[in-house]
């Protein structure tokens, strides 16, 4: 008789309870993620389009899953598509229809493969530990009564080495706090319940397999190490196995995706994997750290994420750390990877036992802190796969995340009723900074901040007692600005090409904000080449964030596509002044680039929390901005920028009649302003300085248009020879018409101005259709803006060349060998992960 494995028996227990969707066979059939209005059931739409209803998808509310036999084609939006198509030929009538149910679609491709960040660290044994601080480490092991075998070799948890460059925990553990009741989620390639130093702690509840679709995450490819040594770092017990965790009496469980292929509808279902039972989330995995690759999450993802935020820990938010990334050597940037520039995310950075900065940890604006891993010969010894098996070589910013997921378990077993902001807050306020050179700021709240090395590094005892008396934040709430339109050409070298949004007290009251946490900033610049492109942003108290870094292997042709960039540094700013955001072309070179537009978003602490809602959640149509909104002429600023950029004026301006992902071409007329938080109006006007107010070329009333007196010469000059030219014009006119009413009784006069009529609607409908004729035009579609807290869209937009009807993608592989990128979400409804390139590979780096 066969004995079952008891894991096997309550994961399946959990499994039935938990409804999960039947699994999935993308070499079959082809599967759906539709989100539909309250008017029709499921069931309804599946039998009109004839396919099979597979259940909710997940925790999204009002999403669905749906599949089918394998097509070519996407069902589901051509059926969207031939609707309106009919409707606009009058072939159906307006009448309700069970298509008009359907509020986004999207047919689920194969991603790339996401990589591990982890690396292969150079290890030897150099130096004999310091005598003292062996004598002390082996008192905490007996007074805590640990037995671990390789606990001495733990150097982040007590290094005697180098007696202070580690994360400060065993004091925390002599009070009893070691994550007592929190459970961390590994999302990863697995995690091997069958440990002797996992098995105690193992979370099966927690768990499941996306990539083979069972109930357990079990490792089963010969590379599938690395979410079990994650583990180990968190939750490895005391017991006479290996080491100890970070919180070694917390619960671990897994959710295995990195090890075959998976969709946006498997992640978006992974990250938020039982979220009122799994309270961290460790993700040490990102798009290729290639010093190339631009990648943001899909729409799915972003909204699993959201939801997680707002309704995980029964409201409180589920908490999201992610490694930075370890692309430095190759000059990447973690600002380029939409999943550790989300605001949801504390993105955690590497130092190593003698807190020097590691090769290959990426610095960036949106690094929050940082904690220890491999280098200087050394790496993190922890737990590996088999029934006791360890490792000494665990290293990359993969290594140093998981860390810093055990310290907040420990955090939250003190405070559990502490919202994924009051997190972040701790963290800001508690890290250390550290004797390292970088490029150390004092911010305003009296922090130290570095791209390289966030707000200094994790001191698990600080940040644990900080937490016991930290008073509760209050609810976010945000600030948008409108689109600054610049269109100017980016001069090469270290001029750069500055512009200016001014924000008043009015607007951020108007929007019940106070105080600043993240920033993220939405721009387009168009260049021929992507890596020759910086990107600072200035705050009204003058603090810098660097958003992008040139990166000398990122030929992409195309520039930033609303790419939304994210700064932590101005933690604790008003937010009331100009903001300076500055773009530089840094090669001097062939290469040339535009500065077209951008949008300030401010993040943070609300005034009055009876009024703060909830982020609504995202979708395609977020650029439309169809909100009410007030106009306000822009104006020329004069600024001093340290860096000797040249100022232009920003043209605000929201355009809610325009289509979808369509920015206006035209930047003659002045713009109208954004819109706060709840609809209400805000002013987009950027007030000149006092001190460059210029002469008046005529006395007053006449205008002087915020310009030089020569400047008023030439705008009068062409007034008057335009209004002499109308006047000319019309007498000519008028005699032609008299002349020709007194030559013939036909009533020429009314055909005349029929014709005239259609000539100027012809006129209109060719503007508002992008053509310079009557008749029917063509808007190029650009990539558009999906995410306010993510980032922008990834590479794989520029695939999309439709008119708003959602026409297929062109041959992924045709264009992967021309760009070398990996897309990312679609605002069209196409999958975000479809292509190949550096990630396509079968097996994640180690």
């Amino acid at each position: 008789m066969r004995v079952l494995n008891p894991w096997t028996l309550l994961a399946a227990a959990s499994l039935a309870m938990a409804g999960h969707l039947p699994p999935r066979n993308y070499a079959t059939h082809d599967y759906y993620a539709i989100h539909l209005s309250s008017s029709i059931s499921p069931t309804e739409l599946a039998a009109h389009l004839g396919l099979t209803y597979e259940g909710k998808l997940g925790e999204l509310a009002d999403h669905h899953v749906f599949k089918t036999p394998k097509h070519d084609n996407d069902i589901v939006n051509d059926a969207v598509q031939e609707l309106k198509r009919r409707r606009r030929k009058r072939e159906v009538g307006l009448e309700p229809h069970p298509l008009d149910s359907v509020q986004f679609n999207q047919k689920q491709k194969i991603k790339p493969r996401h990589w591990k960040r982890s690396v292969i660290p150079e290890v030897s044994r150099a130096g004999p530990p310091a005598s003292d601080a062996v004598t002390t480490q082996r008192e905490i092991a007996r007074a805590l009564e640990i037995k671990d075998p390789i606990f001495e070799e733990q150097w982040h948890i007590f290094n005697v080495k180098a007696p202070g460059n580690d994360l400060n925990v065993t004091d925390v553990w002599m009070q009893g706090i070691t994550g007592k009741n929190v459970t961390a989620c590994i999302v990863d390639d697995g995690l091997d319940m069958d440990s002797e130093d996992l098995k105690d702690n193992f979370f099966a509840e927690g768990s499941y397999d996306f990539n083979d679709h069972v109930d357990l995450p079990k490792p089963r490819l010969s590379d599938d190490r690395h979410g079990t040594r994650c583990a180990g770092e968190v939750s490895a017990g005391r017991n006479n196995a290996c080491g100890v965790g970070v919180a070694y009496d917390s619960r671990i469980s897994g959710v295995r995706i990195l090890s075959g292929d998976i969709t946006d509808m498997d992640e978006s279902l992974a990250i938020n994997y039982e979220l009122q039972k799994n309270d961290i989330y460790s993700c040490s995995w990102g798009p290729p750290d290639d010093g190339k690759t631009m990648q943001a999450p899909g729409l799915l993802i972003e909204k699993a994420m959201l939801t997680a935020i707002q309704k995980g820990r029964d409201g409180k938010g589920s908490i999201y750390v992610f490694a930075a990334g370890n692309g430095a050597a190759s000059d990447d940037n973690c600002n380029f990877d939409g999943y550790t520039n989300s605001i949801y995310s504390i993105t955690v950075g590497a130092i190593d036992k003698d807190n020097l900065h590691p090769y290959y940890s990426e610095a960036c604006s949106a690094q929050l802190v940082v904690t220890y891993s491999s280098g200087s010969n050394d790496a993190i010894h922890t737990t590996d796969v088999g029934a006791n098996k360890c490792t000494s070589q665990h290293g990359g910013t993969s290594a140093a995340g998981p860390i810093a997921v055990g310290t907040y378990a420990l955090v939250l077993q003190v405070r559990p009723e502490l919202t994924w902001r009051d997190l972040q807050w701790l963290t800001v306020m508690n890290a250390v900074p550290f004797d390292q050179p970088s490029d150390w700021n004092k911010t305003t709240l009296g922090r130290m901040y570095s791209h390289q090395f966030g707000y200094g590094k994790l001191d698990a005892y600080a940040i644990v007692e900080a937490a016991k008396t930290w008073k509760l934040v209050k609810p976010q709430a945000w600030f948008y600005s409108p689109w600054m339109h610049v269109k100017k050409p980016i001069p090469q070298g270290e001029q750069g090409l500055a512009s200016v949004f001014e924000v008043t007290e009015k607007m951020l009251k108007d929007a019940n904000f106070e105080r600043v946490e993240h920033i993220t900033l939405t721009m387009n610049v168009a260049h021929t080449r992507r890596g020759d492109l910086s990107v600072e942003l200035i705050s009204p108290d003058g603090y810098t964030s660097h958003l992008s870094t040139a990166r000398r292997d990122d030929e992409f042709p195309s520039g930033y596509i609303d790419w939304t960039f994210m700064s932590v540094a101005h933690w604790g700013e008003k937010g009331v002044g100009k903001w300076t955001v500055i773009v530089k072309d840094t090669k001097e070179n062939e290469h040339s680039g535009t500065f077209t537009d951008w949008k300030l978003r401010l993040w943070g602490e609300c005034i009055d929390p009876s009024t703060q809602g909830l982020r609504p959640m995202p979708t395609e149509h977020d650029d439309d901005d169809h909100d009410a909104i007030t106009t306000a002429p822009a104006h020329t600023t004069t600024i001093s920028v340290p860096t000797g950029a040249a100022t232009v004026t920003a043209n605000p301006s929201d355009h809610p009649d325009r289509p979808v992902n369509q920015k206006p071409t035209n930047t003659n007329n002045p713009g109208p302003s954004s819109t706060a938080a709840f609809g209400t109006p805000v002013s987009a006007t950027s007030t000149p300085s006092a001190t460059s107010s210029p002469d008046n070329f005529l006395p007053s009333p006449f205008p002087t248009f915020g310009v030089s007196k020569r400047t008023q010469i030439w705008i009068y000059g062409s007034i008057g020879l335009i209004l002499v030219f109308c006047a000319s014009l019309a007498t000519y006119l008028y005699l032609a018409r008299r002349k020709r009413l007194r030559s013939s009784r036909d009533n020429y006069e009314f055909e005349i101005l029929d014709d005239a009529d259609n000539d100027e609607e012809g006129a209109r409908t060719g503007m508002l259709n992008g053509t310079t004729g009557g008749g029917k035009g063509r808007r190029a579609k650009r990539g558009g803006e999906l995410y306010d807290a993510f980032a922008g869209e990834s590479d794989e937009d520029l695939l999309s060349d439709s008119d708003g009807e959602n026409e297929p993608y062109r041959d992924e592989k045709e264009y992967d060998e021309k760009t070398g990128m990996v897309g990312g979400g679609s605002s069209d409804g196409s999958d975000a992960g479809s292509g190949s390139g550096a990630s396509g590979s079968s097996r994640g780096r180690k």
